[in-house]
Parts: C-alpha cells; structure tokens; sequence
C-alpha cells in the first residue's frame, strides 16, 4: 500500500500557504484603509512637530556631552567591552556550557516573561543586547555634567521613553511570541490586530490609542459604582453623593471625601469587594463623596478658587443644612488633597477651622520640590504648550492627561497593549481598573494653568501667605487640624519623599503612614484582599527626611485601612442613630452615582456655527 503520509503533509503546507496568502491580501487592505485614514484625518494647517522642545533638550545634552571627549570614549569603550563579553557569553552558551546572563531584566518588567526570551539562544541574545544598551545610554545621559536640574530630568525621561520604544518586544520580527502566534494563526491574528488598529484610528480621529479594556463591559452603576446613596445637592461644578449606612448607629461627624478632579470619583468604589466607600459605611461612618463634573465649555471661568468655594466649601454647607452636623471628618485623594489642604488654610484664615475635626490626605503632595516624574511636564515649555491646546476650548480635553499619565508608565499603559491588539490580534481583557483609567476628565483652563503654575511651577503653597483664595492670603502652618497621612512606597505619581514633607507643613499632630505598591493600588487594598503590606511609626520623633521615618518603622502585612480607621473613629464623635439619606432636610435628586460622573469627555470641535462657543 502506498505511503499516504507524504501527500496528505504536502495538502496540509498547500492550505497553510493558502490561508497565509488570504490573510497577506487582507493585511495589505487593511494597511492601505489605516494609512488612508490617518491621512484623512490629518490637520489642514501646520502644527509645531516639537511642541514640548525635545529636540533642544537633546541638543543642550549633546553640547555638553561634546565639551568633554573623553568621557565620551570611555564611555564607549565600556559599551564595547559590556558588547564583548555579551558575545563570549553567548559563544560558551552555544557550545554546551551553562552560563548566567549578564544582565536581567527589572523586577516587575513584563516585556520579557515569557520563556522564548531566555530559553532560545537567539532571543535571550537580543534581550541582552538591548538591555546593556539601555542601561548603558541612561547611564551616561544621567552622568552629564553641566545640566540644569530640568533640562536633566527632561534629557533622562525622553531617553526612557524612546528607549522603551524601541524594545525589541515592540517589533514583530523580534517578538518570539508574535512569531509563533503568526506561524499558528497564519497571520489571523495580524489581521485582527490591523482592524484593531484601524478601529481606533477611527475613534481617535487620526491618532492611534489602544484600547485598554472592552468598554462595553462596564457601566457606571449598574456593574460599577453601585454603592447605594442619594445626590442630596448639585451646582455647576459637583453633586454631592450621601451614601446609605450600613449599621445600625454611626458616628456622630460624617466623613467628606474629595476625589480628584482630575479622574472619576469612583476608583473608590469600583466593586463591592473593592470599594472603599462601601467599607467605610460598614465601620459605621455617614460617607459624603464630591462627584465632580466634566467640564466643557460652559465652564470655561472656573478656576482653583471656584473648586474650593464651590466644591468644599458648598459641601459643608449642604451637609450641615441635610443632616444638621457642622463638625465633620475629611479625605482629600491626590490632587483633591492638594484642594483640601488649602482649603483647611483658607478655614484657619477665616476662623472656622472648626469645622473640619480631622483630615486625611491620601496620596497628596503640598510641596512640590521632588514630585517625581511628572515635573518633567511642567517647566515653561510644556506649560505654554497646555494653555495654547486650552486657549481656544476653554478647556483641556482629558485625552491630553490622559496621555501625560500614560507615558510616565508607556511599557504597562502604552507598548503592552501595542502587542495585544495589534501584533497578538486580541481583544483587551474587561478590567474596571482600566475602564476608570480610560474615562477620562477635561479640565477647566484657568483652574489647569493656575495648578500647573502656582503648584508644579512655583510651589507656592508651601510659602506663608504666597497664594490668595477667598480674599484671604492662606497658611498652612496656622492649620492645627490633626492629619493622617498616606503615602505610597511605589507611587511615581506622589512619592514618598514628596508626600513625607506634608508632615512637617501643619502645627497640629500629624500621622503618617506608608503602603505598599502604588498611587492606586497603595489606596485601593480592602482588607479582605489580604495584599501588600504597611509601615507605621510610632515614636514620638521628629525626622528630617522619608529614608530616617522608614528606617525607624514596623512593617505590616495586608491592608493599612482597618489601622486608619482606629485613628479615624476616635475623632468621629459618639454614636448616634444611622442617617437615611432619603430623609434628610435636603430632598434627594437621584440615586447614587449621580449623572455628573457618567458624562464623558467631550472634545473640543471648534466655534459654533451660530458664532457660539469660546
């Protein structure tokens, strides 16, 4: 009988060569789709291809690197040994000897997880080779001397953001994973990721965004944010949301959070099983939470001031008119701390620093000198380049921070979803955390350039009597509120060095305490998830600096939340008989979570036609 195994393998390569014959002829419509639409939906008039001034930081590096030769032949001569004994390494690994990698990637470093990177010779040689290369020019780009402290930090994180780019994990033909999937598929997957890509080309009106989950998956209050409460009261700039108690009796003084006004309130109450707001009313505490609205151009005039008299200020007066407490406990989350803390300031000037009993500041910066990678976006350059996108809008669209955000951590937030949509042809996974992530807020122009400015720029509030609101100059040493400080040992948003300095800013007791991973997870870690871990300090010390707080701490595990809520209860009052938020002085508007916080972004389109618009 004739061997038929021959015949059936040549079939099988025929109709493999077929189907990646089929999908080659898709790939090559789908590209010329991409390319027409991008073209499209280019602008009609020039824009500034260097708006940020990249090209004049690498030029002012680039001079001072040439007045210095030999540092720069050492420098290489170093590269080609590293690129020497990388190559010897590689050449006892092929000849049958076990040998140990030169370099490694980080811990925590997705981009090479998988087992290709180091089992195959070949791969594990690329990766190497790139990460010698990386260490090598961030270390010599952080070793110039003669720089001024910005123009270093600009210089080193362009570095890291074109050096990320370029990993060889971003290229299809060195992505060991994307070529087995592609042999597998035959070339489906690249076609998927094509229409990905056209997709949100499509939804980007010309610039590409990945996708970072299935947004159809979520929706505000229905399967997130559905903690039950009542808008109790509204203007133009927040809702305020009362929550329903989940004991029997509460403390006498409810607790005000102020979110962000820059993300969504409801990263903290994401799911049930997450949420901080419904855990907070299950220690018994009356929780009120500021939902900000997304600005357009209606709310062109609104500046920091306004979120403070208009926001707080407008909140405490709600909550004392609804439910007849004058006396409450605060929260202010980042940014919203920012608020808080000049608001307590603006109290003490004014003499009714007695509303306000206790404050927590979660992940908050008032000192601006070291807050980390974002200062990098804020010197004059880039300053000017957001009030000329916000000039004309009134307002800057949430896309733009959300990008700023995005690239201080491109490899999670940007290239690993390159490679899932469209080199691995997938659908992003639904993750509420992303979802929040992706629903982004505009920003008002005053208010922005006056943060960006007075915050970032110029740190002015950290200055007795520097910044005005209200009529009255604030100072934060005349707040005697006692404080409880979180800070988060891996936040590149607010680090730790930054947020220790708020212990030394007020007159009263301050608490601080330190949790582990970052600027979300640090906050969001329900005791039940049983993650991370927490440092506290309890010695009645004072330290001049994060590294002699940390050195003198304990180490917890699990969440730092049941430890706050200790210090928390003891400012809160006696327990009195559960508020139902129905049936307060102030008649409810609507459920909890309200409709400021599902209004979307809106995009600037231009003047209308009427003559309308800013």
């Amino acid at each position: 009988m004739p061997n038929k195994e021959p015949l059936e393998s040549g079939q099988e390569a025929l109709e493999a060569s077929k189907e990646f014959a089929e999908n080659f002829a898709k790939i090559v419509a789908q590209s010329q789709a991409l390319v027409t639409e991008f073209l499209n939906n280019q602008p009609k008039t020039p824009v500034d291809p260097d708006p940020a001034h990249v090209g004049q930081t690498f030029m002012e590096l680039m001079n001072k690197m040439m007045a210095d030769p030999a540092k720069i032949v050492e420098a290489q001569a170093a590269l080609w040994k590293n690129y020497m004994d990388l190559w010897q390494n590689a050449a006892r690994r092929a000849s049958g000897e076990e040998t140990k990698p030169l370099v490694t990637p980080e811990t925590g470093d997705k981009r090479f997880k998988s087992e290709e990177w180091s089992q195959n010779q070949i791969f594990d040689y690329i990766k190497q080779s790139y990460l010698m290369t990386t260490n090598w020019i961030q270390d010599t780009v952080a070793h110039v001397d003669g720089l001024d402290e910005q123009t270093k930090k600009k210089a080193e994180f362009y570095t890291k953001i074109y050096t990320d780019a370029l990993s060889p994990s971003n290229f299809f033909w060195s992505n060991p994973d994307v070529l087995k999937k592609t042999m597998e598929t035959k070339g489906e997957n690249l076609v998927h990721g094509l229409e990905n890509m056209l997709d949100d080309l499509k939804r980007g009106k010309g610039q590409i965004s990945p996708k970072m989950t299935d947004d159809s998956a979520f929706e505000v209050g229905r399967n997130i944010a559905v903690t039950p409460g009542k808008v109790i009261f509204e203007n133009d700039l927040m809702q305020l949301l009362q929550y329903e108690p989940a004991t029997k009796e509460v403390y006498k003084r409810p607790l005000l959070i102020t979110p962000p006004w820059i993300n969504k309130f409801y990263i903290l109450d994401l799911k049930s099983e997450n949420s901080f707001i419904k855990w907070c009313t299950e220690q018994g505490y009356t929780v009120f939470v500021i939902s900000w609205v997304n600005p357009d151009e209606r709310h062109v005039d609104k500046t920091f001031e306004s979120y403070m008299s208009e926001g707080i200020l407008a909140a405490l007066d709600a909550i004392e008119t609804s439910i007849g407490e004058r006396e409450v406990t605060t929260i202010g989350y980042c940014i919203g701390g920012t608020l808080m803390a000049a608001t307590l300031a603006y109290l003490a000037a004014i003499g009714e620093d007695d509303r306000i009993k206790a404050t927590t500041f979660f992940a908050a910066q008032l000192d601006f000198e070291e807050a980390g990678d974002l200062l990098v976006f804020t010197d004059e350059d880039h300053i000017r380049m957001v009030e000329e996108r916000m000039k004309d809008s009134g307002y800057l669209e949430g896309k733009e921070m959300a990008n700023t955000f995005n690239l201080l951590r491109s490899n999670d937030l940007i290239w690993s979803f390159v490679i899932n949509n469209y080199m691995m042809g997938k659908t992003p996974f639904p993750f509420d955390l992303l979802y929040w992530n992706s629903d982004a807020t505009n920003m008002p122009h005053k208010m922005h350039s006056f943060y960006l400015r007075n915050m970032y720029q110029k740190n002015l509030l950290r200055q007795p009597g520097a910044l005005t609101l209200g009529g009255q100059p604030i100072d934060l040493k005349k707040v005697k509120t006692p404080v409880f400080i979180q800070a988060s040992k891996e936040d590149h948003i607010a680090p730790f060095k930054s947020v220790f300095k708020n212990t030394q800013m007020f007159s009263g007791p301050t608490e601080l305490m330190l949790a582990g991973s970052g600027h979300i997870a640090g906050v969001i870690n329900h005791p039940a998830a049983k993650k991370y871990q927490h440092w506290t300090n309890t010695k009645k010390k004072k330290y001049d600096t994060a590294e002699e707080w940390l050195a003198d701490a304990t180490e917890h595990p699990g969440s730092w939340w049941p430890y706050w809520d200790k210090w928390l209860s003891k400012k809160s009052g006696p327990k009195v008989p559960a508020r139902d938020p129905s049936k307060g002085k102030l008649k409810p508007i609507e459920d909890a979570p309200g409709s400021y916080v599902k209004i979307k972004a809106k995009p600037y389109t231009g003047p209308k036609k009427n003559g309308g618009g800013t």
